[in-house]
């Protein structure tokens, strides 16, 4: 039976794994038999291909200019002759043109955040809305949110899918939503104060700064907070990150894996192993490819992820291509789930920076950063280009308090430290720049991490 028609769980179903308690929303399906969801998958993706093909015009001259109709997909293998979905693609068929539903259908909208050009836009019929809540429910019930739980949801509400996907989720769940957004920083911890939150929902670094707030503001986490749960979104959290959350917050946290091109949260969820993020693979096939050559590449083996919607209506995509970098592992988990887990992502292909012929991740100076006790968790990377055409770049970096009230030769034995660590990482020089505590900008949202300037000075 179709997820679409079937009738929500009554209970939420659990399993032991170790000391673990997971429980599992949907357990019909993530814990489905491979062969089982692999005959689901093969079926979801050629009805999906044929309703491309027949109501999408840029899907149609795709697979003609390839030679493939929709009757060529035999096998789940065959998905490689399909047309590659970039979001460049997207972006030259704004607003609507990528829809598969007309307008009278299509009930919401949501857009990316356009910062680099036309925003992506996604359109939801009631069946898809119906799907989201299912899905975003399946994430919320894995960080072990129950119907008891209050869910504080500080992500951006709006175009954004954050917001309402989480919303949406913990609705379905049953939970009571506090549906704070962004922003009002001292607003919000005085509310997970005042309403007992259990788990909150935001990105990794709003996180931190909330964190912040609650050290300022004299709570003690233990004593005066009923959090136990985060979940985290939207932008890269480094195992660093989130080790400095959950001791700040004495908190849980969680990842979760959502793009606005493919639905927004539900795409993927950690359990609590922690041991890679569970993809809902009866609802988007997964492949990994050289992102150089496009090639597939066999399961294991670290590539961009690529992801095929399987059972959207009003925006179904082919192939899109996520620029996410990751490998797949398609062992069972302990947690009772057979759904194949992404690795831990390790930066974005467009997010990779080639400084002096060295190809940069702002996630590697991440974790460099949180390793040494001498720095805050916020950062700014600046790229320039030097007046001999050389490419430079710079991190700009907060100091701790303890170091900055140390003095100048704390805060230079500091910088020489993280020098040091990231030459050993990156293999390059980079020039540091250690600044006060509360000097750099704060995120509500997505945090601003690189600023390159090479453009500006060409």
């Amino acid at each position: 039976m179709s997820v679409l028609e079937r009738s929500i769980p009554e209970e939420q179903t659990k399993r032991e794994a170790g000391e673990k308690e997971c429980l599992i929303w949907d357990r019909e399906h993530e814990c489905m038999p491979r062969p089982a969801l692999e005959k689901l998958q093969l079926e979801r993706l050629q009805k999906v291909v044929a309703r491309c093909y027949e109501k999408v015009p840029f899907y149609r001259q795709k697979m003609d200019a390839l030679g493939v109709r929709p009757e060529d997909i035999k096998t789940l293998a065959d998905v490689s002759k399909l047309p590659f979905t970039s979001k460049l693609d997207l972006r030259d068929n704004y607003p609507f043109a990528m829809f598969a539903e007309p307008m009278s259908n299509v009930v919401e909208l949501h857009a990316s955040s356009g910062t680099t050009g036309k925003p992506v836009v996604g359109g939801y019929t009631k069946n898809d809305l119906d799907l989201w809540s299912d899905l975003a429910a399946r994430v919320l019930t894995a960080a072990g949110v129950t119907s008891d739980d209050i869910v504080h949801n500080a992500f951006g509400y709006g175009l954004f899918t954050g917001g309402m996907g989480f919303h949406y989720g913990a609705k379905r769940i049953g939970a009571t939503i506090v549906p704070a957004s962004s922003g009002q920083t001292k607003r919000q911890v005085m509310l997970w104060n005042d309403f007992g939150a259990t788990a909150f929902c935001s990105t990794p670094s709003y996180a931190c700064v909330l964190a912040e707030q609650v050290e300022e503001s004299g709570i003690n986490p233990v004593a005066d907070l009923k959090l136990r749960v985060a979940l985290f979104g939207a932008e890269p959290c480094t195992p660093q990150m989130r080790a400095e959350v959950e001791k700040k917050l004495n908190v849980e946290a969680f990842d979760t894996y959502g793009l606005t091109e493919l639905m927004g949260p539900g795409v993927g969820l950690e359990c609590p192993i922690h041991d890679g993020l569970h993809i809902n693979e009866d609802h988007f096939l997964m492949e990994t490819i050289d992102p150089e050559t496009g090639e597939v590449l066999p399961p294991g083996s670290e590539g961009e992820l690529v992801l095929t919607s399987l059972t959207r209506e009003a925006f179904p995509l082919l192939r899109f291509r996520t620029r996410d970098r990751t490998q797949v592992d398609q062992a069972p988990c302990a947690c009772g789930r057979t759904t194949a887990r992404l690795q831990k992502i390790n930066g974005r292909t467009d997010d990779m920076l080639i400084i002096k012929g060295v190809n940069v991740f702002p996630t590697q100076i991440e974790t460099v950063i949180l390793s040494l006790p001498q720095f805050e968790p916020q950062y700014v990377i600046v790229v320039d280009r030097s007046s001999n055409f050389l490419d430079d770049i710079e991190v700009m970096v907060e100091c701790t308090h303890e170091v900055h009230e140390a003095g100048e030769e704390a805060k230079e034995e500091a910088r020489k430290k993280l020098a040091h660590e990231l030459h050993q990482m990156l293999g390059i020089n980079t020039r540091i720049k250690v600044v006060a505590p509360k000097t750099l900008e704060r995120s509500e949202g997505k945090a601003k991490r690189v600023v390159d300037l090479r453009d500006m000075t060409k």
